[in-house]
């Protein structure tokens, strides 16, 4: 409960019915839980938010790759953004048909593409950043602006470390 003996939204999920505790304390301590549960719910608000404006989290990451690093094959797309090679293609095949990235055989192997973003997809990819802005601001709503950037420093961390060590 907080100081003012108002129970949080997970302190009340942590109960049952009738007001018990169904979530052991030493679970609801330990951050591996509470970052598996936010990734959850982040998954969940990012996924239907984007979807209101017919986007997904991999045609943002895509969009935004080209667009820092340029045009690219389907591996170094996979390679920069994260998504499986087995799953890029359906990726393009969908920004494609929406017209925001074109494929160009590759000069030096044309057995590759190269995929660059379209006209199209740089004026889509700043509408994205303004959703998914929105979207961010109601998942860490109870966090100053001060704290956001700590989490994002303390989570960056984390992930630099456990990417190294891997």
């Amino acid at each position: 409960m907080t100081r003012m003996g108002v129970m949080t939204r997970a302190e009340a999920a942590d109960r049952s019915d009738d007001g018990a505790r169904q979530t052991p304390a030493r679970l609801r301590r330990r951050a591996s839980r509470l970052l598996s549960q936010l990734t959850a719910r982040s998954d969940r608000l990012i996924n239907e938010g984007l979807a209101r404006v017919d986007a997904r989290k991999w045609h943002y990451a895509v969009l935004a790759s080209l667009v820092e690093y340029g045009p690219g094959s389907q591996a170094t797309l996979s390679r920069r953004t994260g998504i499986y090679r087995s799953d890029m293609v359906g990726v393009l095949n969908e920004l494609a048909e929406h017209g925001l990235v074109e494929r160009v055989p590759d000069p030096d192997d044309r057995r590759r593409n190269i995929i660059t973003i379209s006209a199209r997809g740089r004026r889509r990819l700043p509408r994205l950043d303004k959703v998914l802005d929105d979207l961010h601001d109601e998942l860490l709503a109870p966090l100053s602006p001060a704290e956001r950037d700590q989490l994002v420093r303390l989570l960056t961390r984390l992930l630099d470390h456990h990417t190294r060590a891997s």
